[in-house]
């Protein structure tokens, strides 16, 4: 299958759910540290409520990252815009609020920031969860450069392609398997995202010889991101931005 190539270079750095551990994670004062500090480029997770609205956490659960309780999918978008997801990293974050996706995509493109929108579906909803926010990043985005959206489920990465088949699409494992071309090839992703400790050289050499990008998360030290670059890793997603971001 015929891959979508963005029209904007991947940084080499890219915060990892938002503003990476010096904000709440997936929250909107995390693009605006990781925006104050020069990055570019931002990763976070987008999952469906019981009604349907894409809205920006990582977890299936609400438990560690707000002050709400039960399954994301399992609760309304009224329930979700009274919580608080700043409270649990610090007393000085309280009262931020869970945003949705169109309010994260909003601050992107007002602070010029990149995104890697990781499609995050709850189980049973891989289908449904790529189509919708699919949808919404072809809404969000009109008469701009497309983020990339990446994604552990195949299906999910499958249905986003049916309904925008100009999405570039990543490919994201923990190590990438002995097929990894083939899985690649097989949604028409542009790129392959994985841990910075299971990547293997000859995996970077292969990427890079058929134009490949090879994003790795989460890297936190600065020799650790100088190494896999210099190996020919095209970005690393890290929390640490402090520290990576210069690099």
């Amino acid at each position: 299958m015929n891959r979508t190539i963005v029209d904007w270079p991947l940084p080499r750095v890219v915060a990892h759910r938002c503003g990476g551990s010096l904000a709440p994670e997936n929250t909107l004062a995390g693009l605006r540290i990781a925006a104050a500090l020069g990055l570019k480029a931002v990763e976070f997770d987008v999952m469906l409520s019981s009604d349907g609205t894409p809205w920006v956490i990582h977890d299936e659960t609400l438990e560690r990252t707000t002050n709400g309780t039960g399954r994301v999918c399992d609760t309304s978008d009224r329930v979700l815009r009274g919580l608080d997801a700043g409270v649990y990293q610090h007393r000085s974050f309280a009262g931020e609020p869970l945003p949705t996706f169109e309010a994260i995509a909003a601050l992107c493109r007002e602070l010029g920031l990149q995104a890697n929108v990781e499609i995050k579906p709850a189980t049973g909803f891989e289908t449904l969860t790529g189509e919708v926010v699919a949808r919404r990043i072809l809404a969000l985005w009109q008469g701009a450069p497309l983020p990339l959206a990446s994604s552990f489920s195949e299906v999910a990465l499958e249905s986003a392609r049916r309904v925008a088949p100009q999405l570039p699409l990543g490919y994201l494992c923990d190590r990438p398997p002995v097929d990894w071309q083939q899985r690649l090839d097989a949604v028409g992703a542009y790129s392959l995202h994985c841990s910075g400790t299971e990547i293997d050289d000859s995996v970077i050499k292969t990427a890079n010889e058929i134009g490949i990008p090879v994003l790795c998360w989460t890297v936190n030290d600065r020799c650790e991101a100088e190494d896999l670059l210099k190996r020919g890793v095209t970005s690393v997603i890290a929390d640490r931005i402090d520290i990576v971001a210069s690099v």
